[in-house]
Formats: C-alpha cells, sequence, structure tokens
C-alpha cells in the first residue's frame, strides 16, 4: 500500500512539473482580438476588420508557422481572410460571400503575441475557406 501511494505521488510531483513547465512556455503576453458579423437571406456578403492593437503582432499557431487565426461561420456561405485587403501590420480584414440560408454569421479570430513574445516569423499564405 505504501509504495501504491509512493508511485501516486511521485506521478503527481511529475505530471505538476511538466504542467509548470508547459505553463512557463505559454506565459507570454497574448490578446485576442474577435469581429463577428451576421447577414440576412439574400444579402451579398460583408467584411469585418480586425484592428492589431499597438505593441503586438499576430502570433503563430503554437508549433507552426501559420498565423493563430481562427474563422468560422454559420448558415450557408463562405469565409475567408481578404488578402488584398488585409496588411497584417495594422489590420486583418475577414470578408463573407451572399448568405444563401435565413441567417448567417461569422466570427473572425486572431491570436496577437505582444510586448516581448515572439512575432509571427513568416508571411501566412494560408487560405481561410471552408
Amino acid at each position: 500500500m505504501k509504495h501504491l501511494a509512493l508511485v501516486v505521488s511521485l506521478a503527481l510531483v511529475l505530471s505538476g512539473i511538466l504542467f509548470l513547465d508547459g505553463g512557463v512556455a505559454y506565459a507570454e503576453p497574448r490578446t485576442e482580438s474577435i469581429c463577428n458579423l451576421g447577414m440576412v437571406k439574400g444579402e451579398q456578403g460583408r467584411t469585418c476588420e480586425v484592428p492589431i492593437p499597438s505593441g503586438c503582432t499576430v502570433a503563430n499557431y503554437p508549433g507552426y508557422d501559420d498565423p493563430w487565426i481562427d474563422v468560422s461561420k454559420g448558415g450557408k456561405t463562405s469565409c475567408a481572410i481578404d488578402e488584398e485587403k488585409t496588411d497584417w501590420k495594422t489590420k486583418i480584414v475577414g470578408s463573407c460571400g451572399p448568405c444563401g440560408t435565413d441567417n448567417c454569421s461569422a466570427r473572425f479570430s486572431v491570436m496577437f503575441a505582444c510586448g516581448d513574445s515572439q512575432p509571427m516569423t513568416t508571411q501566412p499564405r494560408k487560405v481561410y475557406k471552408d
């Protein structure tokens, strides 16, 4: 019984050390900005701008060179980052096509690295479409 308690205690200590180590790696200052939009059937599309906060850059998705951006949508529409209107320094612009259902919605979420965090290392070329 004492052996089992020792093994469990050791496992808890090790998992705590691993958790803390991982926590330190992601303790850099980060912030998230979100832009939501809604449309009704027949609307020909809309854009949504996510401004980049002063002192921040678009963060990389952890472990990848891709920008930490999430585009989600509801209803019959297609949404993506508008590469022509996005400069990656001051703003990110998302756009959606026409709405083909009673209601459509979109959410553009961008994670930023601020202060001494690591900036995005490459110019993103990934297309975010459904």
